[in-house]
């Protein structure tokens, strides 16, 4: 898993070899790989300080427009555009100017920076035209459309192209990413405001009613007591079954069966777009051991929709075997070591812990596992 480094504003920054790959170095390597050959042979045909001109122009514009591209600032200024549009401008006056040499090569560098920095729209047309660009100028140069269409032209082409699907491939996986994060929020804000809303029609009632009874009371002790103490006796009778609806409201949201549970794990899963698998085996359980699993089940499925990252998720529920095993993995970034001593799995230790079982959670290089077993004691027979 990537490692990554705090600035002032709060925002994360990669390190490491995430940041290695996403910094200058790899456009440094390649404008030294492709200007080893004109450098090399254009040498002796042109001017010393000339050759090291065009090469120093190109192969820092080529850079800065790629590592520029990656800033805010630089793109409203257009600053990357007019990189590469120098870059364009040296490598038709060199190819021009040292036809001795095999410049040539700086079309395919073009072609390389303008699928990576102009915009996605217009990138593959820009891209064609680059490569007959180069072609026209090899042709006029060499004299041969052959060796013009299947050197510069197409190497050009090529190497345009696939930095574009590379490029557009990042930015397809970096939206379902962002798709992903909102879906995950709106399925956890919609059972919040789901919760809320049924306490609300619960309590809104009865606690509109014990106010008034209890402006009641305050009005009439003065003068009438025996109404006054009929008033609270009502406001006694009313907090009393407010109490026990509340207990069974909560009790209902609490304790909820394993199949319900995995029912909703299924829902807010696909929501998070994320694949769901459940595999289930042996005989019912006791109503103790069946809420147990369901709060295992309900705390594994919230993490990986909230923390994971995931694209697939794996629920298993062994009844068959001793003792009973519910285990959640998922194939996401994995876990930060310091989720399993969080107050959600501490909990959910603590109730395990008391009934007999344990709970285990592993962080893997390629997701996270959540098992927890409990005692087959308290079996029931069943289908």
């Amino acid at each position: 898993m990537a490692a990554f480094s705090t600035q002032r504003n709060g925002a994360c920054r990669p390190r490491g070899w995430r940041a290695l790959a996403e910094g200058p170095l790899p456009a440094l390597a390649l404008a030294a790989l492709v200007l080893v050959a004109p450098l090399a042979s254009a040498g002796e045909a042109a001017p010393a300080w000339a050759v090291w001109a065009a090469a120093a122009v190109a192969g820092g514009s080529f850079v800065t427009a790629l590592t520029s591209a990656r800033r805010p600032w630089a793109v409203r200024r257009r600053i990357p555009q007019a990189l590469v549009l120098l870059l364009a401008v040296v490598t038709v006056a060199a190819t021009a100017a040292f036809p001795a040499g095999d410049w040539f090569t700086l079309y395919s560098l073009l072609a390389v920076a303008v699928a990576a920095v102009m915009p996605l729209r217009a990138a593959p047309a820009l891209i064609a035209v680059t490569a007959l660009a180069g072609g026209a100028m090899q042709a006029a140069v060499s004299g041969s459309w052959s060796d013009a269409l299947w050197g510069t032209g197409v190497t050009s082409l090529l190497a345009g192209m696939t930095t574009y699907g590379f490029r557009r491939m990042a930015e397809v996986i970096a939206d379902l990413a962002r798709t992903r994060q909102q879906l995950a929020a709106a399925a956890v804000s919609a059972e919040r405001l789901r919760f809320a809303r049924d306490l609300h029609d619960l309590l809104g009632h009865t606690l509109s009613m014990v106010v008034v009874k209890a402006e009641a009371v305050r009005r009439l002790a003065p003068r009438d007591t025996a109404a006054a103490v009929r008033h609270a006796s009502d406001i006694e009778a009313i907090g009393r079954q407010a109490l026990t609806e509340v207990r069974e409201a909560v009790t209902g949201y609490r304790d909820a069966s394993l199949a319900f549970e995995l029912d909703t794990a299924r829902a807010a899963l696909a929501t998070a777009g994320i694949e769901c698998v459940v595999e289930e085996s042996g005989p019912a359980l006791s109503p103790e051991t069946d809420m147990l699993l369901s709060w295992v089940v309900r705390e594994g499925v919230t993490n990986v929709v909230r923390h994971s990252g995931a694209r697939r998720c794996r629920i298993t529920v062994r009844r068959d075997v001793d003792p009973v095993l519910a285990e959640i993995s998922d194939d996401g970034a994995g876990g930060d070591p310091a989720a399993a001593s969080g107050s959600g799995l501490r909990g959910l230790r603590e109730r395990l812990a008391a009934a007999g079982g344990r709970l285990r959670a592993t962080s893997l290089p390629g997701g996270f596992v959540l098992a927890a077993e409990v005692p087959h004691a308290g079996v029931e027979a069943g289908p």
